[in-house]
């Protein structure tokens, strides 16, 4: 199997940033032709890249370091007000893992997701074409996390099992569902998840200081930092 210093990378020629007006972005793909295990893919992981659909990559970009790699170590975290106030509030719901597919009632809350969250962003519309090419297509090692109500699907949450914790690769819930704060209940629920697996961390993908979408991961502490390629913790 190839490994990490033998892996071969590619760059994308300069684009315009997703999160950041005005600002140029490059972004750093590992060789898609490349066999990747779940080894090579958790060592990637652990060196600030992500996966979207079949492809891993990190920005690659020369002038900017915004785009920044955060982790939960999941053992250290406890819960604050907020968050057990959330626990309770979703204490009937039922998680059930499942392999990722596509289906009718998945992509119902995942188009309406994007609508009511993301119509500013380059993933409006969306497509069933997206969906499969972004969430379903890709890894072995991702599961689909579905989230019930009395038998009503609330929430999906889409992550992927590494040697060292579970990656985060996207979260899609019913935005009507405001009381219930389904985006951080799923995050506390994939924290406890990782516990359960004997897993160390909880991986977030990246953190940008400038973009208030984002902000929501710094309400879990304590968390780790990917800077100047060492992980960095921050307790408060």
């Amino acid at each position: 199997m190839t490994s990490l210093s033998e892996l071969r990378f590619f760059t994308t020629p300069p684009h315009d940033c997703s999160y950041l007006d005005g600002k140029q972005a490059i972004t750093l793909f590992a060789d898609p032709l490349t066999e990747i295990d779940k080894d090579l893919y958790s060592a990637l992981s652990a060196v600030g890249f992500r996966r979207s659909g079949s492809h891993i990559y990190r920005p690659y970009c020369q002038t900017c370091t915004a785009c920044i790699p955060v982790r939960i170590p999941v053992a250290q975290f406890t819960d604050k007000r907020r968050h057990r106030r959330t626990r309770k509030r979703n204490e009937t719901l039922t998680v059930t893992k499942h392999s990722p597919r596509v289906t009718e009632e998945y992509f119902s809350l995942y188009e309406k997701y994007i609508t009511d969250r993301h119509s500013d962003g380059d993933m409006y519309p969306a497509s069933r074409d997206q969906f499969q090419s972004f969430l379903v297509d890709g890894r072995a090692e991702a599961s689909f996390y579905e989230f019930r109500n009395s038998g009503r699907l609330l929430a999906v949450a889409v992550a992927d099992e590494l040697n060292d914790g579970l990656s985060a690769i996207y979260t899609f819930f019913d935005t009507a569902q405001q009381s219930r704060a389904l985006g951080v209940f799923c995050v506390l629920w994939l924290i406890e998840e990782a516990r359960a697996q004997n897993l160390e961390f909880l991986y977030l993908g990246y953190w940008i200081k400038q973009c208030q979408k984002m902000n929501y991961k710094m309400e879990y502490k304590p968390i780790e930092l990917y800077v100047n390629n060492s992980w960095i913790g921050i307790d408060a």
